[in-house]
């Protein structure tokens, strides 16, 4: 094996595809980043077992051949090089690397070793613009709580329909569901279900949130493949694949209320500061006691600490129906609003449903149909 490849753009590769090179104790192998000089490309691979991430970039191939070189070294190493062409070759299993001044030899692992990264069929797919699809999937992705008695709520669900993309998580106390709509010619042929793990979620986020252009989606029964390609030729450029969260995904739609007794249109902005103003004087539960005034078209914010005071103030807004009165977590709260406020203007107007309380509070943005974000009170005995 023999290449030779600009610095920064090798950087780029490693930078990418560490992020799932586990620190495993168990299968040290897994520490490792394949690297494979293929005809007019490098290839570096990394995997934990649940989800792979592959690379690719154009570079000048002398010599075919491929390699796995512990992921730490060589990014540290890297990172401290100038930027000018790098040149690999492979001797053995050691690979040499050169760099203008700088030359070291990194000792690598039988590349038989590495696990086989299976392919995901690419007979159905969908593309959709890469940061519709992150700004829309870090809405939820926060909501999504890992448990063991109940692992599908570790995860994202997704339904891909003709027209459209929902995308849902909870934790049991809270839920978020985003919508993007498509047009006909991009939605899938059929519908297609599945629950991702929280932790691939997170990385197609960190991965592709700072790329241009469209993000393949590769559908297949028990794995997932989220895609880009190379500007300069078709050739793919990044690959994750990812295993998905076995069961079936709660009937969520059951506890969305509906219809509402109260609702309430406010200023984005200044109910997010007040939370925050009033989450400074909450107690251990983190309650806050939001009382609804309909003859004031006010909203009351109410919080007390006995170590630290309390916090008493009023925003103004307008009220639709019965009075109400109810507590929630501010965390969740400030969550919902955070959410719903994502990639909006400043001066956005929100809106607060309620059907008394002890029943879920509903979060939208005004004018918004494509997210929702659902909250449990906090229930006094």
């Amino acid at each position: 094996m023999k290449i030779t490849i600009l610095k920064d753009k090798l950087k780029e590769g490693i930078s990418i595809v560490e992020k799932i090179s586990a620190k495993s104790t168990s299968l040290p192998i897994l520490n490792n980043i394949l690297i494979s000089a293929e005809k007019n490309f490098l290839n570096l691979s990394a995997t934990d077992l649940e989800i792979s991430i592959k690379w690719w970039a154009l570079v000048k191939t002398e010599k075919e051949g491929n390699v796995a070189i512990p992921s730490k070294i060589l990014s540290s190493f890297v990172s401290f090089l100038p930027n000018k062409s790098v040149i690999m070759e492979l001797k053995g299993f050691d690979l040499k690397v050169d760099c203008e001044n700088y030359q070291t030899i990194l000792k690598g692992v039988d590349p038989e070793d590495f696990p086989i990264i299976p392919g995901v069929p690419s007979e159905e797919k969908v593309e959709i613009p890469i940061k519709k699809f992150c700004q829309s999937l870090a809405s939820v992705v926060d909501i999504a709580s890992l448990s063991s008695a109940k692992p599908e709520i570790s995860g994202v669900y997704f339904l891909f329909q003709k027209n459209m993309i929902i995308m849902a998580a909870t934790d049991s106390f809270r839920l978020g569901e985003k919508k993007i709509y498509l047009d006909s010619s991009s939605g899938a042929s059929k519908e297609y279900s599945f629950i991702l793990p929280q932790k691939a979620a997170k990385e197609i986020i960190n991965i592709f949130n700072e790329k241009e252009g469209i993000l393949t989606i590769c559908f297949s029964p028990n794995q997932i493949l989220f895609e880009t390609s190379l500007s300069e030729v078709a050739h793919p450029q990044i690959q994750l694949a990812s295993r998905l969260v076995e069961g079936d995904y709660p009937n969520y739609q059951e506890i969305i209320p509906k219809k509402y007794e109260t609702k309430v249109s406010f200023s984005l902005d200044e109910f997010i500061n007040q939370i925050k103003l009033a989450s400074l004087f909450s107690g251990k539960i983190n309650e806050i006691k939001l009382k609804i005034d309909v003859s004031k078209n006010k909203i009351n914010f109410f919080s007390q600490n006995p170590d630290v005071g309390e916090y008493n103030s009023f925003l103004s807004g307008k009220v639709e129906g019965k009075p109400c009165e109810i507590s929630f977590n501010y965390r969740f709260l400030l969550d919902g609003l955070l959410n719903i406020g994502l990639n909006q203007q400043k001066k956005s107007e929100a809106v607060l449903e309620l059907t008394g309380s002890e029943k879920p509070g509903v979060l939208r943005l005004k004018g918004d149909e494509s997210y929702l974000y659902l909250v449990m009170p906090i229930k006094n005995s």
